[in-house]
């Protein structure tokens, strides 16, 4: 079921599918994809999502956008709650189960692992990656320090319903299964 508040536009290039929800003045400009097949989107009011982005809601994951929010172009939102004020730049990717805590910004190309909590007020810098609960921050070349915080947060097992180990061939089967049209 898709539900546009009458103030709300989308771009005729945008693709809104599944169940999801614009509020007040929100804005889907060109390209973007909002995909409520497999779990809930709903955007709050004055909240635009910019060209490109997809945000996709996930069972027991839905998507969840504040008010005041910028999603910028290129960006990926998949099972996050957003809460109000935030600035999602480009090209950032936010994982299922994640918190995006009011007036926080993830810069271009940042990250905030599944399960990991961003207090409000939090700025991610370019490029570097947010995890845990409370969310640390990394810079890429971390990665070791970065792994310690992100290998307890289930990544396979929260995106895709499998153990740490899973093949994957099983892990693309189910993945292509999901997204099979006829089933």
């Amino acid at each position: 079921m898709i539900a546009i508040d009458p103030s709300a536009s989308v771009a005729s290039s945008a693709v809104l599918t599944g169940d999801v929800t614009l509020g007040p003045g929100a804005r889907v400009l060109a390209g973007a994809v909002l995909d409520g097949t497999r779990g809930p989107i709903a955007l709050g009011e004055d909240t635009v999502v910019m060209e490109h982005a997809v945000l996709r809601g996930r069972a027991g994951h839905p998507v969840t956008v504040g008010d005041a929010v910028l999603i910028g172009p290129h960006t990926n939102i998949t099972g996050a709650r957003i809460e109000d004020e935030v600035f999602v730049a480009t090209g950032a990717c936010v994982f299922a189960g994640a918190v995006v805590g009011a007036r926080s910004e993830l810069r271009i190309h940042a990250v905030l692992q599944v399960n990991s909590v961003l207090p409000p007020d939090t700025v991610v810098p370019i490029g570097w990656i947010a995890a845990g609960d409370p969310a640390q921050l990394f810079p890429s070349e971390r990665h070791d320090e970065l792994w310690a915080v992100q290998q307890g947060l289930d990544f396979p097992g929260t995106m895709y319903g499998v153990p740490r180990g899973t093949s994957m061939r099983e892990i693309m089967r189910r993945v292509s299964g999901a997204y099979d049209p006829l089933g």
